[in-house]
């Protein structure tokens, strides 16, 4: 859809970023009646986002499923992301409970594959206009509230005006800064780099991650036989990565215990990352505005939670607002509605992120839970529960839980585990 400069038009929503979280809010606002401007800077609508953890965890599935993507992305090869993690106690290897349910899962697809999907198919959706090569420039303000952008295209600047203007444009969001919104930058202690193997066998074909207190990796395979490898160390390892970035990077892998066999596969990508990748927390709303995916919050790559809360955040903010941008509410309280369950949502798993991400070893509480996961299925499926996102940090440091760490941890004391410590040799460990 194009229009002559200067022209001005009027939606009910305008959304800033056609990636994951924009293209999602999109389609579920449409299907609800609602009309959407979806703009997206890129003209290139295969584009996609490179720095990612290419996976999205269990709480993503309900989103997914409502989208109508599951199917699209079983049949593209996307990988059911079980995963395994090693901790100085020994592997976390979570599996079902004896008759009971399968565990929860979600997807690791490669966003070269997702984006191009997800961003097809809210083109496709009634209500719904993608407006490609359009690169927001400023606000349109009225009376201390947000009633519209400014928008950069190759045919000039134009002024689309909506009820509702949505920030889906990432940790560095330029709506989040046209509109002035509070928020709080948190430093990361650590930082990343990661590459694509292709035919890197791993155990089992399910995702791998490394917590060696305080550096971290992780393996994830994704579609067409590729695997996401990345490395998470303490920035006071980032002088020898300077000095030689490939050798640091293989190096790093090759040490990991049970190392992933990199130089038995196919590296397809450059080695690419970031050595300051600070964390965000911004307010979600303000008069006539909302934020979600990064430009809302974004949390520590380490944990790879940034698409999943894009898609999370998207269906919260859509639920929301639907109603009254149809004739069927208010649209100021619906906002604050959406801000509540955010904050309710993720406020607490940001907290412990953002703690974490100061790159310290594991707290007492971190180590009673983890080690006591190494040791017992239940607790191995408690922690897995928490790690896709499905509980809060209440429920996953609950008394009860707390008391059965605790026990497990008396019944294993004075055992020592011996587990791979990397590069042929071995240790012994004990609580």
């Amino acid at each position: 859809m194009s229009s002559p400069e200067g022209t001005v038009d009027d939606y009910d929503v305008v959304i800033s970023g056609a990636s994951l979280a924009g293209s999602a809010a999109a389609i579920l606002l449409g299907r609800r009646g609602v009309r959407v401007a979806l703009l997206e800077r890129r003209a290139d609508p295969g584009a996609y986002k490179v720095l990612c953890t290419h996976s999205m965890q269990a709480a993503a599935y309900p989103v997914l499923d409502e989208l109508g993507l599951v199917p699209e992305l079983e049949k593209v090869g996307a990988v059911r992301n079980e995963g395994r993690w090693y901790t100085r106690w020994g592997w976390i290897e979570p599996t079902a409970a004896p008759g009971g349910p399968e565990l929860p899962y979600a997807y690791n697809v490669r966003r070269s594959t997702l984006d191009p999907m997800i961003r097809s198919r809210a083109a496709a959706t009634p209500g719904v206009d993608l407006l490609l090569g359009h690169r927001v420039t400023g606000l349109i303000r009225e009376a201390g509230r947000t009633v519209g952008v400014r928008a950069s295209t190759s045919q000039g600047e134009r002024e689309i005006r909506a009820r509702l203007v949505v920030g889906a444009d990432g940790r560095d969001s330029a709506v989040a800064k046209y509109a002035e919104v509070r928020g709080r930058r948190h430093e990361n202690g650590r930082f990343g780099y990661l590459a694509h193997f292709r035919d890197l066998p791993l155990r089992d074909g399910i995702s791998h991650a490394w917590f060696l207190d305080p550096d971290a990796a992780y393996a994830f395979p994704n579609d067409d036989g590729v695997t996401v490898v990345a490395v998470l160390p303490d920035k006071k390892r980032l002088p020898a990565f300077r000095r030689d970035l490939e050798g640091s990077f293989l190096d790093f892998l090759r040490g990991l215990p049970d190392a992933p066999p990199i130089d038995s596969a196919e590296r397809v990508s450059k080695i690419i990352g970031a050595v300051d990748y600070s964390l965000h927390t911004r307010r979600p709303t303000a008069p006539g505005l909302a934020l979600i995916g990064d430009a809302a919050l974004t949390g520590d790559p380490l944990w790879g939670v940034g698409c999943a809360w894009a898609l999370q955040s998207a269906q919260w903010l859509a639920e929301a607002v639907a109603p009254a941008l149809t004739g069927h509410g208010d649209l100021d309280s619906s906002l604050a509605a959406y801000a509540r369950t955010h904050r309710r949502r993720l406020g607490g798993h940001q907290f412990l992120g953002v703690d974490y991400a100061r790159s310290r070893p594991f707290n007492p509480v971190e180590r009673l839970m983890f080690s006591a996961a190494a040791r017992d299925a239940s607790m191995a499926r408690h922690l897995y529960l928490f790690g896709s996102r499905l509980i809060g940090p209440l429920r996953f440091l609950n008394p009860l839980a707390l008391a059965k760490a605790s026990a497990v941890n008396i019944r294993h004391r004075g055992r020592p585990a011996t587990i791979p410590a990397g590069k042929g040799e071995r240790r012994d460990l004990s609580e």
